[in-house]
C-alpha cells in the first residue's frame, strides 16, 4: 500500500497524504470529519478495536503506538498527516488500518463499493529542517482554500475572514497547536517533533506570516 520509493524509517518524519479517486469527496458532512478524527486516534495502536469502541474513543487505552502524528488536516476530497514512525512497519500498518477502517465506514455509509482512495498514499520523507517547520503551515493552512482556492497567487483578500475561519476548522490540528482544550488533542504528540512553537504565539505568528506573504516569495 504504501509508496514504495519510501522506507519509512523510525524517528524520520514523513508527509503522507490521499485523495479520493476521481478527486470525489471522502468527508461529506460534520459526522465524517469526526470519523475520520477519531480513527486518526483508534488505529494508532498495535491493538485491533470494533467500531463501537469508536463511540468514546479517546478514552480508550491503546497501548503501544505505531506513529507520533505532529499535524493532521482532513478535507473535503483529500487528507494531509505529518507522521515519524515508532518502530519498522509502523508507519505501514497505521496507514492501512486508517485507509481499511475509512473505506468500510465510507462504503457502508453511502451505500457502494470498490475503492475510496485514488491509489496508493503518497509518502515523501522530510529530511529537511526547513521544509519540516513549513509542512506545520502547508498543512494547516489548507482549509484556506475552501473559501478563496486562489490565495496563493492572488493574496489574502480578507485576513479577518481567513483567521476567522481556521479558528472554527475543527477537522486539523490547527486547534491543539494553538493551545485549545478538546479530545482530540490526544491524536497528536507534539513532544516528537522539533519544538519549533514553544507556544501559542509563535504558532500563531509564523501561520500568519505565511498567509501573508508575498504572492511571488510563497510556494504554491
Amino acid at each position: 500500500m504504501p509508496d514504495r520509493k519510501v522506507a519509512f524509517v523510525p524517528g524520520e518524519y514523513f508527509h503522507i497524504y490521499n485523495r479520493g479517486t476521481d478527486k470525489r469527496k471522502i468527508f461529506h458532512d460534520y459526522k465524517d470529519y469526526r470519523y475520520f478524527l477519531k480513527l486518526l486516534f483508534i488505529t494508532n495502536s498495535e491493538k485491533s478495536f470494533k467500531i463501537r469502541d469508536l463511540k468514546d474513543v479517546y478514552i480508550i487505552e491503546r497501548g503501544e503506538q505505531l506513529v507520533h502524528i505532529g499535524a493532521y488536516c482532513a478535507m473535503p476530497n483529500h487528507f494531509h498527516l505529518l507522521i515519524t514512525p515508532l518502530k519498522e512497519g509502523g508507519a505501514s500498518k497505521f496507514m492501512q488500518k486508517l485507509s481499511t477502517g475509512l473505506s468500510m465506514h465510507y462504503n457502508v455509509k453511502y451505500n457502494r463499493t470498490g475503492s475510496l482512495f485514488e491509489g496508493k498514499f503518497k509518502a515523501e520523507h522530510v529530511s529537511n529542517d526547513n521544509y519540516l517547520k513549513y509542512l506545520f503551515s502547508y498543512i494547516h493552512l489548507n482549509p484556506v482554500k475552501l473559501i478563496q482556492p486562489d490565495w496563493k497567487t492572488a493574496g489574502i483578500k480578507d485576513l479577518n475572514i481567513v483567521k476567522n475561519y481556521l479558528n472554527k476548522y475543527y477537522f486539523s490540528s490547527y486547534l491543539d497547536h494553538l493551545g485549545e482544550n478538546r479530545s482530540e488533542n490526544l491524536i497528536i504528540n507534539k513532544q516528537s517533533f522539533p519544538n519549533y512553537f514553544p507556544d501559542k504565539n509563535s504558532f500563531e505568528n509564523e501561520i500568519l506570516d505565511w498567509i501573508t506573504l508575498d504572492t511571488q516569495e510563497r510556494p504554491v
